[in-house]
């Protein structure tokens, strides 16, 4: 049998390094091992019944067939809505690309802008798929080390040095998957005084985690912060955070006319349209009753407060506190170099995370993954009881170390 030759689009690309440690934990949980998990980046709540009774109705009332490419028009009233009233941001119908979740928006984004030798600056810590997105699609990912020092966030300064005459976006992802930070309206302006300089420059704006937001001030988008980078700003988002929808799989973006207008081209031909009854659902969940997202995030910000102050106890170990999103992203540098029981040597946050998980059955994600050692990220969209009890198995992992 002749081998398939597989394109180097795929034989480049990683698969997802979070998922595959989120796979590993279930084939130990699957074996009978006593396992932790703490890699997912999905809520534990369960959808709100108000949303599933209009999926429900919409099947049983033959919401089943194709829709527009860029989604019905209830959804996309229902994203006008959400902009206008949150963000203060008004886009057209023609301005919408409804996807089956905003991974695939970014991904027809860059199909349809990025070619080979176009750049796209990515600071890091990063979400995983972004590097992978950009070379699959012949682009070459510019990484930007944002270290704690800097907050984890991208400086003026950095962005400077970064852009070249090749680049073509920068990918600014807040609050941020893996480190929870967000940036302040002034860190957005000073930003966009930049990309003023430089209009060959496109902003990709992932802001899935925008409701899920801890500070005191209101979160707010650089399209918002710097309303003369509208015509070249893509802005993503969709339910699947702020709804614990993660399964019924609608993302959408927003931006300008032409670019919008690609990507919805390019859907036509990959999936035509996302699933019907998902997106009666959406709709319902942008514009009903937005109450279990208040009561999903004050139950997520008790328990990042309580994992903070735990990991923090650990000698070791360090945590930011995050300003939004489900995640922290703990620095394990103190640990680097010590021996395990057995006389292996940490050598880095791989060997951490691995050391965690067959020692004490916690799975986490290591740092490299997202760009940035040594670190590892544990998501708290998890029980408290399952955080409390991974973190004092940490603990005693961490205590065995020489």
């Amino acid at each position: 049998m002749t081998d398939l030759k597989l394109a180097r689009r795929v034989t480049s690309i990683r698969v997802s390094p979070s998922a595959a440690a989120a796979q590993k934990a279930r084939d130990l949980k699957a074996e009978g091992r006593d396992i932790l998990d703490l890699t997912v980046g999905e809520p534990d709540f369960d959808t709100p019944d108000s949303i599933k009774d209009v999926g429900i109705k919409a099947i049983r009332s033959g919401e089943t067939k194709y829709t527009p490419v860029n989604g019905t028009i209830a959804l996309q009233n229902a994203i006008q809505h959400d902009f206008g009233t949150r963000l203060g941001l008004e886009f057209g119908h023609d301005q919408i690309s409804v996807g089956g979740g905003g991974k695939q928006v970014i991904f027809a984004a860059l199909m349809a802008t990025v070619e080979e030798g176009d750049e796209v600056i990515i600071p890091a810590p990063y979400w995983v798929s972004y590097p992978d997105m950009v070379v699959a699609n012949g682009g070459t990912p510019v990484i930007v080390p944002c270290g704690e020092e800097a907050g984890f966030k991208l400086t003026p300064e950095a962005l400077v040095a970064a852009i070249t005459p090749n680049t073509r976006w920068l990918i600014l992802n807040t609050p941020s998957n893996p480190t929870g930070v967000a940036y302040t309206p002034a860190e957005l302006t000073a930003l966009g005084e930049v990309l003023k300089r430089h209009p060959q420059v496109f902003i990709l704006c992932d802001e899935i985690y925008d409701r899920i937001w801890f500070a005191d001030v209101p979160v707010q988008s650089i399209v918002s912060a710097v309303p003369d980078l509208t015509d070249r700003a893509l802005v993503i988002n969709g339910v699947s955070k702020s709804h614990a929808m993660t399964g019924w799989r609608i993302g959408y973006g927003v931006g300008p006319v032409k670019l919008i207008g690609a990507i919805n081209k390019l859907q036509s031909q990959m999936s035509s349209c996302p699933s019907s009854i998902s997106q009666a659902a959406a709709a319902a969940a942008l514009t009903g009753d937005q109450s279990s997202i208040e009561s999903s995030v004050a139950v997520y910000r008790q328990r990042r407060d309580r994992a903070v102050a735990l990991i923090n106890a650990i000698p070791g170990l360090r945590c930011r506190v995050p300003d939004g999103a489900f995640y922290l992203f703990p620095s394990c540098a103190g640990l680097i170099g010590k021996k395990t029981p057995d006389g292996k040597v940490i050598r880095n946050d791989l060997d951490f995370g691995i050391y965690l998980l067959e020692t004490v059955g916690v799975a986490s994600v290591h740092g490299g993954a997202y760009g940035m050692e040594p670190y590892f990220r544990i998501s708290t969209a998890t029980s408290m009881e399952i955080i409390e009890a991974a973190c004092e198995r940490i603990a005693k992992a961490c205590a065995a170390l020489a």
